[in-house]
């Protein structure tokens, strides 16, 4: 069928909309789009053969290896305990400093986020852990839930981040450049979380008061530390390292992050089998997710080309000769509206396909661009009215709190992923330099 490009891209992403306000899962939404628009612009029945070949392709590709060994080293950190052994660990740092509850989350969520790659399991954790013991302190609910709301995200742009994975895929960008170019800005992030912190006490120091606390001797402090952080480390390392220093590809470094979660676990005497069949079942079950996903999105991209969207909107957006970082600001806002509805993987399927190739004409970088979209994503996560990370936090919440309770706590810290994302437009090396040495 021919089409003008704005119809084609209005009826594409028409259909996806509707079937996802009908309720229909997003896998589905976009397998189903895809196939009556198949049937429209190719015109006969041999595209569903056509479909087939390419999702065929696709789900053999070597750059989707990472997926699945990020997901079951996260849940193995998670389901094992390890993850407490950290804030143990950290706790003893912080002695009895002013909110040190509050910097204890940044830390420890920091830490937590590098091995889960998910805002989701961050955020629901530290909630589960931080929540109740900062409301039993005295803490009031904005430093209570906003510290843990802005060190949640930081799971998307932190390696090995899930979603980093699932964007470089669904891109056809370097999953390890992308991966390892999360790193110092991430790190920059907590920084910035910590200086939110510092300042919200100085103004209101009754919000997080500070308490007595029952130090250890020094050598136990130490111990603590070499015990439960510095092996976590090395995890750490055996992924990101590996990827730097060009030892591994990035599904090689997955899977020494799997072993040496598994090494650990054995090592503490945690690695139970109800913890690995756990694991393993969560990995066999969002990874068939994701692998669908990436299929589906795929091949959507696939017939924005063949249509002709893609190009007549490049053509237009081009058109206009305005200044790129003007377009790069509309893309921004474009991201942060859909936030307000949809979920990070749903709006990477709607708008990668048309957003990178953009970015591509413009000049950008595209490491430096996905990296980008990440903190787009991390700041829709908390937007409300539907940001999913405020939803997991009203559901650890103190009962009687309230959703602008919780998007209000989280003001200050999407103040300092913007502060961000500007650094990272006037200090594109702050992103590059990590993966330029790959």
């Amino acid at each position: 069928m021919d089409m003008e490009w704005y119809w084609a891209l209005a009826t594409l992403i028409g259909m996806v909309m509707f079937f996802m306000a009908m309720g229909i899962p997003v896998a589905m939404t976009f397998i189903t789009a895809n196939i009556i628009g198949a049937l429209l612009f190719m015109g006969d029945w041999a595209a569903w053969t056509q479909i087939v070949d390419n999702s065929t392709s696709l789900l053999t590709r070597f750059t989707l290896g990472p997926v699945p060994m990020f997901i079951m080293m996260g849940s193995l950190f998670f389901h094992t305990g390890l993850a407490i052994r950290v804030f143990d660990g950290l706790d003893v740092l912080f002695g009895r400093l002013p909110g040190r509850l509050c910097y204890l989350t940044v830390a420890g969520g920091s830490v937590f986020s590098t091995l889960t790659g998910s805002s989701m399991a961050n955020t629901a954790m530290l909630g589960s852990l931080m929540v109740p013991e900062m409301q039993r302190r005295g803490y009031n609910r904005r430093m209570s839930m906003g510290p843990i709301l802005g060190t949640g995200g930081l799971a998307m742009i932190i390696p090995p981040s899930a979603l980093g994975v699932l964007l470089a895929s669904i891109a056809n960008i370097d999953v390890g450049s992308l991966l390892v170019a999360g790193f110092l800005p991430g790190f920059l992030l907590a920084g910035l979380y910590a200086a939110m912190i510092f300042f919200q006490i100085k103004i209101n120091p009754d919000s997080a008061p500070a308490y007595a606390v029952d130090m250890p001797p020094v050598l136990e402090r130490v111990k603590l530390v070499c015990t439960n952080i510095l092996p976590m480390g090395l995890v750490v390392f055996m992924v990101v390292g590996f990827i730097i220093l060009g030892w591994t590809t990035p599904t090689e470094a997955a899977a020494f992050g799997v072993l040496g979660v598994m090494i650990l676990a054995t090592a503490f005497r945690v690695l139970t089998f109800t913890a690995l069949s756990t694991s393993v079942e969560a990995t066999v079950k969002v990874g068939a997710m994701v692998f669908f996903i990436i299929m589906s999105s795929t091949v959507f991209s696939q017939l924005l080309a063949f249509s002709g969207a893609s190009a007549g909107l490049l053509e237009w957006a081009i058109g206009f000769g305005i200044s790129k970082y003007w377009v790069l600001l509309i893309m921004f806002f474009i991201l942060i509206t859909l936030g307000m509805f949809m979920d990070p993987t749903s709006m990477m399927l709607i708008t990668v396909p048309i957003f990178f190739p953009l970015a591509q004409q413009l000049g950008f970088d595209l490491i430096w661009f996905g990296l980008f979209v990440l903190m787009t994503f991390e700041m829709a996560g908390t937007t409300p009215p539907f940001g999913l990370l405020l939803y997991v936090m009203l559901g650890v919440a103190p009962k009687g709190t309230t959703l602008f309770q919780v998007a209000s706590a989280a003001f200050p810290f999407l103040v300092c992923d913007a502060i961000l994302i500007v650094i990272l437009i006037f200090f594109p090396a702050l992103a590059l330099w990590l993966p330029s040495l790959m």
